[in-house]
């Protein structure tokens, strides 16, 4: 495998840190088996890339994934499940045309101080299309009103390691109140459960960024740390 180093830049977690990232570079016609194998040791894929944070001095990072058939939701989360119970939830292969307003208001309302911030439809088409990994799409609704979308890889390496892969979720914002972000990763956990995925990865867990620590609710789930996945199965105090 061939691999590229960025230089650095300052960190989207940790305001007083800087960030490299390890990027893959292999042939295109691998990429997608690639990223299956590479999404076990902690690399991540945003648009085309596949990369995983390889910072000299920094190792706050660390992939999070939750094992989908271990997974036990909390009271809280048996909560949002039952506020959210009239919202049906279904799985499509291609992104809808009206998924783009939903994403330019969720942007424009809750993240204005954000790098993803002003949202354009090309900044979402590169950021949520692959030509070599096509996502899946949670799509939500409130009777037959889209309300929120959740962008995920379905991983399959060929040797029996099968996942999802939660990528972004955005929703409408008039809907904050019912935790709409956590009742889809829920959606997510059992969507991966109904089709027999081992894993649902949440991407990168980081302590000391508080909107990173949502991750750690869902239990149990596992952190790739020093060259290895740890099992955590109660919420640290």
């Amino acid at each position: 495998m061939k691999f590229g180093i960025t230089q650095a830049f300052s960190c989207s977690y940790l305001p007083d840190e800087h960030e490299q990232l390890l990027v893959f570079a292999g042939e295109e016609k691998l990429i997608a088996y690639r990223y299956a194998q590479l999404i076990q040791v902690g690399f991540r894929r945003s648009g085309e890339q596949i990369y995983r944070p390889h910072c000299p001095h920094c190792h706050a990072c660390e992939s999070i994934r939750v094992p989908v058939s271990q997974f036990v939701p909390s009271k809280s989360q048996k909560r949002i499940l039952s506020r959210n119970k009239m919202i049906r939830t279904v799985l499509s292969s291609a992104p809808q045309p009206s998924y783009y307003p939903l994403y330019e208001n969720y942007i424009s309302t809750r993240h204005i101080d954000g790098s993803m911030y002003p949202p354009s439809e090309e900044q979402f088409e590169s950021f949520i299309t692959c030509s070599w990994q096509p996502p899946m799409f949670i799509e939500a609704y409130d009777d037959q009103q889209l309300i929120a979308v959740a962008v995920t890889d379905v991983i399959e390496d060929g040797f029996g390691h099968s996942g999802f892969s939660a990528l972004y979720t955005f929703f409408n914002p008039a809907y904050a109140d019912r935790s709409i972000g956590t009742f889809m990763i829920l959606q997510q956990i059992k969507f991966a459960a109904r089709l027999n995925k081992n894993w649902l990865y949440l991407g990168y867990q980081v302590d000391g960024c508080k909107k990173m620590n949502y991750k750690t609710r869902f239990l149990p789930h596992e952190r790739f740390s020093e060259g290895k996945w740890c099992r955590i199965d109660k919420k640290s105090a």
